[in-house]
């Protein structure tokens, strides 16, 4: 490829998004810098166009590049019951096809990785808020599967030493789960098929070899046989994500890949033909190479094929190859290829969608069937007057009266004695694992007592209760090990619960019950210290919850902590937000944070700061209300303002930190509450003005040594 197609897709980028992404912050950038920019700014609106398909405008409005953007450019996120995914973008334009992207480059795009994992969100600057809340809704569904995209306009390959670095972080962010975090890079050939749409898609010609290969001429053409994992490991590895071309789930079987797939193919590749569903590809016409007979092995020269049906497979068996070619050699697919020669029009659509669209038996569903299952259900409608549901597509009753199997599978492995349940119920957003044979009968048990399931439920959902509410008042790490850690937590008050009657009708489990609310705020924070001291302050909180070795280490560490004569530790004044509130105006009583920086002049004249949600109840309330007006996330900074610095771009009044944030809140959704303005407002690039105001302090010696101790 040459300048003429980066040129080709500079026209694209300047036609369709320049006008669109946000410049509002490149006014007084020289203007080839602010064109460079620009560029960047639409290849990210364009990568992430590429991964979620969307309108030019929304693309645009997803781009967040720019000061505190944290190594991030722009973001895509799909909230879905199944499978949420979050896509984030890296940008990098290079008028000369030589997009550089460095070992700096990927430290900063992982450290705003982590600061997203862990609700560290003010820390992101204006144009990335709006999707808090999206994020948030993603979460609430289970840990996402996130894609990291280098969008780069180069053809080079990374260096060794990117790459190696790449590896490194991956393999620590995915250390519970190979496919929670995964990188792809978009190059100029990507881009320059992007801006052609579908008359880029590449016709892939391609020769396949099939053993005990079956022909079918009526009434269309087609071919059945198995290949090996090799060949197609080969066919990946040559056309890349153009095999998928027509496959109506290409991002998500592309960012899906099911680890299973890959684990059988690199522990028992012998079993893999019997285990898979097999692989349709769709062809514009089939033609025999030399002598074929059915029966035997055959090679076919396949026209503009496509994988409509199994391209999650075909992406494991790749990453399985590549992984370990050794173990995985031996693997065999069943392939179906079909000529859409002589078919009517719209055949193709039609194998391609009702291929896609029929639900796929999992280990849940047989385990329905299992007695102590069966009888579970008769237990609940005869004993307790209420429904239990075990069949997917059934209608799960309300919390009153009753649950589903799956919550009851939830609650079992939560107060299981074994810790290492919960990790595994946490690791995938159905919690699969629990429903092989093994961990289903720890969980359930031979004869599964009613009361027993029908309390433990009960128990899941009182701790799930306070924790939401906890969640409330509570930021960063303190707010993901709330929500993360539900089944952690629900273990640890269970053990420090009376049990032993558990199974008796007669037994009072209402009293139990009364105990969790106190148990959970304990239990969290002994978790948090746990997590902290046993694996960093910096260490991910989903790690914990979801590794099983870790998850008995901070049981063990909470467990001590608990029985001990100590009282909870207090959470970090920086995890809740009545604290870190408390701690500003503190901090303030001595020197007022405005005045420390009017005095230093640490701010200067016409500086325009951007107001930041703080709080969960913030960004709930305020999110809707500020995307609607740009303006009313702004301020202009004034050193003449005595206590009123700013100036707000809304209604040009003047208005204390504190006193205009109070005021946003009560505009936006009628709370009218005391708040400290100076956490919420950021001079981008450099921090809140309660950060700034305290490194002056430190500067001058004001308040060295004289922090609260909670500080």
């Amino acid at each position: 490829m040459s300048k003429l197609h980066v040129g080709y897709v500079r026209k694209a980028i300047e036609d369709r998004f320049v006008d669109l992404v946000d410049k509002s912050d490149l006014v007084h950038t020289p203007r080839e810098t602010a064109n460079q920019k620009l560029l960047s700014r639409g290849l990210a609106a364009l990568a992430v166009q590429i991964e979620h398909p969307c309108s030019d405008r929304v693309a645009a409005l997803r781009v967040f590049d720019g000061e505190d953007d944290q190594g991030l450019d722009s973001i895509a996120v799909e909230s879905d019951v199944n499978q949420s995914r979050i896509c984030l973008v890296q940008a990098k334009w290079s008028d000369g096809n030589k997009g550089k992207f460095t070992e700096a480059d990927v430290h900063k795009m992982f450290h705003g990785l982590d600061l997203m994992l862990e609700r560290h969100y003010s820390k992101f600057n204006r144009r990335f808020q709006p999707f808090v809340n999206d994020i948030e809704r993603a979460y609430d569904t289970g840990v996402p599967k996130i894609t990291m995209v280098l969008a780069l306009m180069r053809e080079a390959p990374l260096s060794d030493g990117v790459q190696d670095l790449i590896k490194m972080k991956l393999e620590k962010v995915n250390d519970v789960d190979d496919d929670f975090v995964e990188v792809k890079v978009l190059t100029l050939r990507d881009f320059h098929r992007a801006i052609l749409g579908d008359a880029s898609a590449p016709k892939i010609d391609a020769r396949v070899q099939l053993d005990g290969f079956v022909q079918e001429s009526l009434p269309y053409k087609a071919m059945y046989g198995t290949m090996t994992v090799p060949d197609l490991a080969d066919l990946y590895e040559e056309h890349g994500r153009g095999l998928f071309a027509r496959n109506i789930r290409n991002a998500l079987d592309l960012t899906d890949v099911n680890i299973k797939i890959r684990n059988t193919l690199l522990e028992e590749p012998e079993h893999f033909w019997y285990f898979s569903n097999g692989i349709t590809m769709l062809c514009e016409s089939i033609k025999t190479v030399g002598r074929a007979l059915p029966g035997k092995v055959g090679n076919f020269q396949l026209s503009g094929v496509s994988v409509v049906n199994g391209a999650q497979t075909v992406s494991a068996m790749h990453r399985a190859f590549a992984r370990d070619p050794g173990a995985a050699q031996d693997g065999r697919v069943m392939v179906r290829l079909i000529s859409l020669e002589n078919c009517p029009p719209g055949f193709g659509d039609q194998v391609t969608t009702t291929t896609n669209t029929q639900n796929p038996i999992e280990e849940r569903d047989f385990k329905s069937l299992d007695p102590g299952q069966v009888q579970l259900r008769d237990d609940f409608t005869l004993l307790l007057k209420l429904v239990y549901v075990t069949k997917r597509g059934e209608t799960v009753p309300d919390p009153a009266h009753g649950c589903s199997i799956s919550e009851a599978a939830e609650a079992l492995a939560a107060t299981s004695p074994n810790a290492q349940l919960a990790a595994v119920a946490k690791r995938d957003q159905h919690a699969s694992e629990l429903w092989e044979d093994g961990n289903y009968q720890e969980v359930f048990g031979a004869k599964p007592n009613v009361f027993r399931v029908w309390r433990c439920v009960q128990l899941l959902r009182a701790v799930r209760t306070e924790l939401h509410s906890l969640r409330e008042g509570l930021v960063w790490r303190a707010d993901s090990a709330a929500f993360y850690g539900d089944l952690l937590v629900t273990h640890i008050v269970f053990r420090r619960l009376v049990t032993h009657s558990i199974e008796a009708p007669e037994f009072d489990w209402s009293r139990e019950l009364a105990k969790v609310p106190a148990l959970v705020r304990d239990a969290l924070s002994w978790v948090l210290t746990a997590i902290d001291d046993e694996y960093g302050t910096t260490s991910h909180i989903v790690a914990a919850v979801r590794n099983a070795e870790r998850i008995e280490r901070v049981v063990r560490a909470t467990l001590r902590g608990l029985d001990s004569d100590s009282p909870a530790p207090g959470l970090s004044a920086d995890y809740q937000v009545s604290k870190a509130e408390t701690r500003a105006v503190t901090r303030g009583r001595k020197t007022n944070a405005v005045v420390t920086l009017v005095a230093a002049g640490r701010i200067q004249d016409g500086t325009v700061l951007e107001f930041r949600p703080y709080s969960k109840p913030e960004r709930r309330d305020m999110a809707q209300w500020l995307a609607e007006d740009p303006r009313r996330s702004l301020a202009t900074w004034s050193n003449e303002g005595g206590r009123h610095p700013l100036q707000w771009h809304a209604d040009d009044a003047w208005y204390s930190p504190s006193g205009l944030a109070r005021q946003m809140r009560l505009l936006a959704s009628g709370v009218d509450t005391s708040v400290q303005g100076t956490l919420r407002w950021f001079v981008s690039g450099e921090g809140s003005l309660d950060e700034l105001a305290y490194a002056v302090r430190l500067e001058e010696g004001l308040e060295v040594g004289e922090e609260p101790a909670d500080a």
